[in-house]
């Protein structure tokens, strides 16, 4: 009696066991460099909607040396990465590392001090629509980051630039 219960532990162990080893997911490996973080680190999108961060990333991570067009014979690389809500265009040395940026995304969610501004500085307009541009450059310390907002009040329109501190430019 003693064995069958040992024998029934032991079968519904290493049964579970099986069945928890076939559920597992095997993510994709993803290489990022020293480079790679100067660009994000840089960038500090934390605040930012998922698809912004989600595009830097892909642009951070990218690989210029596994591509199909990759050569020897050429020295820089420009890659686009397209989402519905923004673009990014990267260029690349012929080593892979990301040299500059420019990007570009519209409707996006605002930081609370872009935000903020605009309620304080106009306190009954709306922003009807926004564009988020970001300006990376390898050899700067500081990455240009632009809000230009369009804002409604009524018939009326108006079009404010702001950094990400929430100062009009």
């Amino acid at each position: 009696m003693k064995r069958l219960k040992f024998s029934m532990l032991l079968t519904a162990l290493l049964g579970g066991a099986a069945f928890s080893s076939r559920a597992q997911i095997i993510l994709p490996e993803v290489h990022i460099v020293a480079s790679t973080y100067k660009y994000l680190n840089a960038a500090d999108n934390k605040e930012m909607a998922q698809p912004v961060r989600m595009l830097e990333f892909q642009a951070a991570s990218y690989n210029v040396k596994k591509s199909e067009f990759y050569s020897d014979d050429y020295d820089g690389y420009y890659i686009s990465f397209y989402i519905p809500d923004g673009k990014i265009l990267a260029a690349y040395d012929k080593d892979g590392k990301l040299l500059r940026t420019a990007e570009k995304f519209k409707n996006t969610k605002l930081p609370a001090a872009v935000r903020d501004a605009v309620v304080q500085r106009f306190p009954n307009w709306h922003i009807s629509q926004d564009a988020y541009e970001v300006h990376y450059y390898d050899h700067k310390e500081k990455v240009d980051k632009v809000f230009k907002l369009l804002l409604e009040n009524g018939d009326k329109r108006l079009k404010v630039k702001l950094n990400e501190k929430g100062e009009f430019i």
